[in-house]
């Protein structure tokens, strides 16, 4: 092997290795933790929002906690993409120390039989047949002649494969790489999008006086309301009649028990969760993993008519599947709704319906 290869393959391995140090349980890739909100600045005081102006303010932090949806799903995404490529490269490193142990023992093989020719003057002991007089030890020497050949090439090529496969690990594990600090870039901007947004939308509830604060709260209940309302006068319970599968039930219950657990971003449990935390791992304690981000869910799962759906199943909002919920019947949801709210149930209507998946369709 080149010093090229060897310095390719030196420092694959180097990579592989540190990637399995940092796959290990207990290291990175953990959910994090959002920064606690310290207010204004000392000395500061917020400016106050006319009270008429905060309908407005309600739209601002819909947006704001939208947006901050949007990008936690491209983190969860990035998240996934990492572990994923982490596993890859901690099994490349196995091969490659596996390649490089097969490959020490071949040219240990290879030394040996170099040296047993030096040591018999360059004929090897099976030739030495072909020197006898004797027909039968002639022909014997000659089939072990053929059968050393065929073993030194078979050496020969088995040390060749064994040196390509360890440069193809190599060129792998140095692809997985790049792959690697891409997604890693990637989870770091969402995850500085992610804070932005959140921070901008706790500076402007900070501004607020506390009975604003509570007049806020019960607009996003009137809008959460009427929207609900609307999505009923349609008739559409007349219309669902689905019964739970046995996994859609576990899925259920599951959900239940994490009622009142906070929402927390890129969290996907036991202590905490986000939206599609929430409907992955309910369906995971169903025995039927999905996929990790809302996105994903409403590509990947089977598409249902709204009528036709049942508890368990998953209702997927926005346009853009920003957000996920579990269905649980009679018109409502169980979900994970935003930074700092808890797993809470709701209207099955109350924000806009893009379409339902069937994880056990």
């Amino acid at each position: 092997m080149g010093t090229g290869k060897r310095g390719l393959l030196a420092a694959a391995l180097t990579v592989v290795c540190a990637v399995a140090v940092l796959a290990a349980p207990g290291t990175a890739l953990a959910a994090p933790v959002p920064p606690q909100d310290t207010g204004p600045a000392a000395g500061t005081s917020p400016k106050p929002v006319p009270d008429k102006d905060l309908e407005q303010v309600r739209e601002k932090l819909d947006k704001l906690y939208h947006d901050a949806a949007v990008a936690t799903d491209a983190y969860n995404a990035a998240e996934e993409k990492t572990k994923k490529q982490s596993a890859e490269l901690v099994s490349l490193a196995k091969k490659i120390v596996a390649g490089q142990r097969k490959l020490a023992q071949l040219k240990d093989q290879a030394g040996a039989a170099a040296r047993e020719q030096y040591r018999t003057g360059g004929v090897p002991p099976t030739a030495q047949f072909l020197l006898s007089d004797d027909p039968d030890q002639f022909l014997d020497g000659a089939g072990l002649v053929l059968q050393s050949q065929q073993a030194a090439n078979h050496l020969i090529g088995e040390r060749t494969d064994t040196q390509q496969q360890l440069q193809d690990y190599a060129s792998d594990a140095a692809a997985q790489w790049k792959k690697l600090d891409t997604d890693r870039k990637a989870k770091a901007s969402a995850k500085k999008k992610i804070q932005q947004q959140i921070d901008a939308a706790k500076k402007l509830e900070s501004s607020l006086e506390e009975k604003q604060r509570q007049r806020l709260a019960q607009l996003e209940q009137k809008a959460a309301l009427k929207a609900q309302t609307a999505w009923l006068d349609t008739g559409i319970l007349d219309r669902i009649h689905g019964k739970a599968s046995a996994a859609g039930e576990k899925a259920v219950a599951f959900a239940t028990a994490q009622l009142g657990k906070p929402y927390v971003w890129g969290a996907a449990g036991p202590d905490s969760f986000d939206c599609s935390g929430l409907t992955s791992q309910a369906w995971a304690a169903a025995g039927r993993p999905i996929p990790r981000t809302s996105q994903e869910q409403w590509k990947q799962l089977k598409h249902i008519d709204v009528k036709d759906m049942r508890p368990g199943d998953l209702v997927i909002y926005f346009d853009d599947a920003s957000h996920v919920a579990l269905y649980i019947g009679d018109g409502a949801i169980i979900q994970a709704p935003r930074p700092g709210r808890s797993v809470t149930v709701a209207g099955a209507g109350s924000m806009p319906i893009l379409g339902v998946v069937r994880p056990d369709a």
